[in-house]
């Protein structure tokens, strides 16, 4: 199989047998999301895929991604998942502030940005709030779209640019620690200019790691719009659906797809596919029609890689779901070469 496929370590899947598994079905790696642990609280993941790798193969080491914080924003820690009624109110509020009941911690360099009328999506869009009022008790918005909000989710300001620093502290210090846990590739999110991506690689540079490999994932407009600039500076491009799908309506999405696929074939740059491939394994043990269409449309369009995420890591269905991703793939590959 040419196409490399990635899964995502969660307490779904963090058992060596079920890893063993990921590698006999022929899955390339695993990613590791910073945005909800820290490398060496994760440590013993990191373990557990090279251990399952070794068991399944013999020699060699897996690649292991790690996913790293830098420009994005993300909720707070919660005292426990809120369930956001539709048509309610909800309260958000600076993070680090104490605060009452059921209020949403959001960072404090959002504040000035929460105006009324400001849409703000939560959980890859999944959740929406409308501010409605601003007051010393905080923000209060309205809930238009209701759901069950987690810690760590991501928000994101339709129409609002936010200035964020490239990579955080924590960042810096999962890139120190990377190569002894046999990090492979570091994916940088919402990467805006080049600049972010030198930055990263310098930073690589001055603590010795700059074998790592650096994946850009382009999550907004910004970075579709300088995609030609970014190239030279990655090893590869990752179409993050997920906050890009937040950036434009819905239906843009697969065409802003098929825009950047085709710019990282003419300059022959490989780019991965992610996100929501096979979201309704998250609960279900077969996928939709349309979910396997989606993987089959990512490798005709040219994909060196796809990547499963929430299926894997918090899904019921982890074993079943990197077999149809797998089997998908294959098929594709097989029609393909067919095709040429």
């Amino acid at each position: 199989m040419k196409t490399k496929i990635y899964g995502t370590i969660g307490p779904a899947c963090c058992d060596t047998d079920m890893l063993v598994s990921f590698f006999q079905l022929g899955i390339t790696g695993m990613r590791l999301n910073l945005s909800h642990t820290s490398l060496m609280e994760a440590e013993k993941w990191t373990k557990q895929i090279r251990d399952a790798y070794l068991r399944c193969h013999g020699e060699g080491e897996p690649e292991i991604l790690i996913d790293l914080r830098g420009p994005e924003l993300r909720v707070g820690t919660l005292e426990r998942a809120y369930g956001l009624m539709e048509g309610e109110l909800a309260t958000l509020r600076p993070e680090g502030e104490r605060g009452e009941g059921e209020e949403i911690p959001v960072p404090n360099r959002l504040w000035k940005d929460l105006v009324v009328g400001q849409d703000v999506l939560l959980d890859d869009g999944k959740i929406k709030l409308c501010v409605e009022e601003q007051n010393e008790e905080g923000i209060k918005c309205r809930i238009v779209r209701g759901g069950v909000l987690e810690s760590g989710k991501s928000i994101a300001l339709p129409g609002k640019k936010v200035d964020m620093p490239t990579l955080t502290d924590s960042d810096l210090d999962h890139l120190t620690a990377a190569k002894d846990c046999g990090v492979t590739g570091v994916m940088l999110p919402f990467v805006r200019e080049k600049e972010d991506l030198i930055f990263l690689q310098n930073t690589l540079k001055s603590i010795g790691e700059e074998k790592i490999r650096v994946f850009a994932k382009i999550e907004n407009m910004d970075g579709v719009s300088r995609l030609p600039d970014l190239l030279p500076y990655c090893d590869e491009i990752v179409i993050a659906r997920g906050d890009l799908g937040n950036a434009v309506p819905l239906w843009r999405l697969p065409v802003i797809q098929a825009q950047i696929a085709k710019l990282c074939r003419q300059h022959k740059k490989p780019f991965m596919v992610v996100t929501q491939m096979l979201a309704s394994m998250e609960r279900e043990p077969l996928p939709t029609r349309a979910e396997v269409s989606d993987i089959f449309r990512a490798i005709l369009e040219g994909a060196e890689s796809v990547m499963l995420t929430g299926e894997t890591a918090a899904g019921k269905y982890p074993r079943e779901c990197v077999e149809y991703m797998i089997h998908t793939v294959e098929e594709a590959e097989k029609y393909f070469g067919q095709e040429r």
